[in-house]
């Protein structure tokens, strides 16, 4: 008989490109979704479409990580065999505007999911998705699994909360749970509202000329970027293992949003020369003297991170587990992606 696996946040960037992995790897796959009054999975309708062509199970179920009912049905007709934890309120800007919210989805219902496989006695493998968000005012650079955790947002905390809360279950009931404290990690799925596919989309639009001008907050922060399906393949990796344990997933590799416009404006065509300062900087095309990048304040977070870097050789040693994608070669993925995304645009209208 097939694994049988259920994943939450089935529609998201890590959820689609975990879909796919397990279908290759044989699997019965199930996919908790929220009913909305739009019907929203672009992302993984294609693969759904596949996989029933081919007779491969992959299920979808309606189902709130707020209310404990659902989840006992959910998992209960699914009795799944790996559970991966990936639905979140994933924006740390928003967490901020919004903290109970995000409190409620990143903390309390890690409590209510592991509370219902303990309820219901299922023996399954669970994967919680934490975040480099956790370690916020480094005590040390890079960061490994038992760097001090120092969280500034209500994102962060909230995701400590459910850190902690997988260990406790772990340690006290015997649960083979696990967190993956993933780094940065894009891909031409990333939503267009984090910074990374907000730089590639708006490029290729500008080039395309549906846009004039891409208007971010701090140019200088640093991130650990990876690609997503390299970090979905370590969350698999993670639930394979005899012991459940918890992993510091990073390429060890930091690049400032700065960088990554260059990158992706050189792609799209253009060269970028930066003026000013601060606020007040801008990125200018060198051969058009056209202006392509302005600073807004509102982008700003109220705190921000600098030196967030993983130090991923636990995962090396024990799971096996390297990125194989480069920062040059995710830059080009996106920005190609998102040029032919906008050329479509274009012939749309």
């Amino acid at each position: 008989m097939p694994k049988v696996a259920l994943i939450t946040g089935v529609n998201g960037q890590d959820g689609s490109y975990l879909v796919e992995l397990l279908l290759e790897k044989g699997y019965d796959v199930h996919g908790m979704v929220r009913r909305t009054s739009q019907f929203s999975r672009g992302r993984i309708e294609e693969t759904r479409q596949r996989a029933q062509d081919q007779g491969r199970v992959f299920e979808l179920h309606y189902g709130n990580l707020g209310d404990s009912s659902s989840l006992h049905r959910v998992l209960a007709a699914c009795r799944p065999d790996e559970i991966y934890n990936l639905a979140s309120q994933s924006h740390v800007g928003a967490s901020f505007e919004e903290p109970e919210y995000a409190t409620e989805v990143n903390g309390t219902a890690v409590l209510r999911l592991l509370e219902c496989i303990r309820h219901i006695g299922l023996k399954t493998r669970f994967y919680q998705a934490s975040s480099s968000e956790l370690y916020g005012n480094v005590a040390e650079e890079p960061q490994t699994e038992n760097t001090p955790f120092h969280p500034l947002s209500p994102y962060a905390v909230s995701k400590l909360y459910a850190y902690w809360i997988v260990r406790s279950y772990r340690e006290t009931y015997g649960m083979h749970a696990s967190n993956g404290i993933l780094y940065n990690h894009e891909s031409p799925r990333r939503g267009e509202s984090f910074v990374t596919r907000k730089i590639t989309y708006s490029l290729a639009r500008i080039k395309a000329g549906h846009q004039r001008v891409l208007r971010l907050g701090n140019l200088g922060a640093r991130r650990d970027w990876g690609y997503a399906k390299d970090f979905v393949q370590a969350m698999w990796l993670m639930l394979q293992q005899e012991k459940a344990d918890d992993y510091v997933v990073a390429t060890g590799e930091l690049h400032s949003v700065r960088e990554f416009i260059e990158h992706a404006a050189a792609i799209a065509g253009f060269s970028i020369a930066w003026e000013g300062a601060g606020v007040n900087e801008r990125g200018l095309d060198r051969h058009t003297g056209q202006i392509l990048i302005e600073v807004d304040p509102k982008f700003y977070r109220p705190a921000d991170l600098d030196r967030v870097r993983g130090d991923a050789t636990k995962a090396r040693t024990q799971l096996g587990w390297r990125p194989t994608v480069t920062f040059d070669q995710l830059v080009a993925l996106m920005m190609e992606s998102d040029i032919d995304l906008a050329r479509h645009e274009h012939h749309s209208r």
